[in-house]
């Protein structure tokens, strides 16, 4: 099996080295457009496997698509950081061009590959993924709801004092503050969360894990990598090791949950063929308002990028 990660940088090289160590695919092709750059990358976590015992070959390539032919799966991380003064549209134009240049290539050399989307604004750069490779829309999903429920996750496991493994947990939305927490849905070793926990801590876990991202670059004074990585690697594995996984993923919905024309987060299972199907919950009232509220978001942002007309 074979695996290309478009985008050389911390959450690029993180999830090649992720699947690296846990020998997911046989090989693994770096790719970025700055000479050298994957190229050192791929060496290095290559140099890494006689120490940690694994036989995936890592390989770097500056900007040569040929070097990721026929792959299985492609990540896509490529795109700038929002840096400042630069309103959200100008963001979502440089990375729009971006993503369609890499995933135009990507589809030329591997037209059978289920791609995933790493690269923000999520929600839209996804879409406009979508719409430039011109495939099925399940082998083309973004990667965010892995990451906002492990971040929710960290956190519930370092407030009850458990260990993250036994809490399983479901959030719906676009990435950012408008995602929907489902305390319903959450549980620590099959026990309801909100037995376990006091309402207005649960809250403040929810807000905080809303705002995971902008945490971070306070934090970091740039985006996180190591999680972001690692959730794009669980994703890869369940497709290739057709695991049929349930993860919140961000996927193309047309009329599931009400909801048509849009890339959103929402519970699927992941298998060989990308989106196996897609899961609806049974969502009371509040909630449906919440996910409603998110999509309202999204949308608008999705028409910023029609309007631009990038994709034509």
């Amino acid at each position: 099996m074979k695996v290309t990660v478009v985008g050389a940088g911390n959450v690029g090289a993180t999830c090649a080295d992720v699947l690296a160590h846990r020998e997911i695919a046989n090989e693994i092709v770096l790719l970025d457009i700055k000479e050298g750059f994957a190229e050192g990358k791929a060496l290095d976590i290559w140099q890494t496997s006689p120490i940690n015992m694994y036989d995936s070959r890592t390989i770097g390539s500056t900007n040569d698509y040929s070097k990721t032919a026929n792959s299985d799966v492609v990540v896509i991380t490529s795109g700038l950081p929002r840096k400042p003064g630069m309103s959200r549209d100008d963001l979502i134009a440089t990375n729009a061009g971006i993503v369609k240049t890499v995933t135009e290539n990507v589809i030329k050399h591997s037209p059978d590959a289920i791609l995933i989307i790493v690269s923000n604004p999520l929600d839209v750069m996804t879409y406009c993924s979508y719409l430039t490779a011109k495939v099925d829309s399940k082998k083309v999903f973004g990667m965010a709801g892995i990451l906002d429920t492990a971040r929710y996750r960290a956190f519930l496991a370092t407030e009850l004092n458990v260990s993250p493994k036994d809490i399983q947990a479901v959030l719906m939305g676009g990435h950012g503050d408008t995602m929907v927490p489902l305390p319903r849905y959450t549980t620590v070793a099959g026990i309801p969360v909100t037995e376990l926990i006091e309402k207005d801590k649960l809250d403040a876990i929810i807000e905080r894990a809303k705002f995971g991202g902008g945490e971070m670059v306070k934090l970091l004074g740039t985006s996180a990598w190591y999680a972001p990585g690692a959730a794009a690697a669980q994703m890869v594995e369940a497709i290739i090791r057709d695991q049929k996984r349930i993860f919140p993923v961000c996927a193309w919905l047309q009329g599931e949950y009400g909801l048509k024309d849009i890339y959103l987060g929402v519970p699927v299972v992941l298998g060989k063929n990308g989106i196996e199907r897609i899961i609806e919950l049974d969502l009371n009232a509040e909630e449906k308002a919440l996910l409603n509220e998110s999509a309202e978001a999204v949308k608008g942002v999705m028409d910023v990028l029609d309007g631009m007309n990038i994709l034509a």
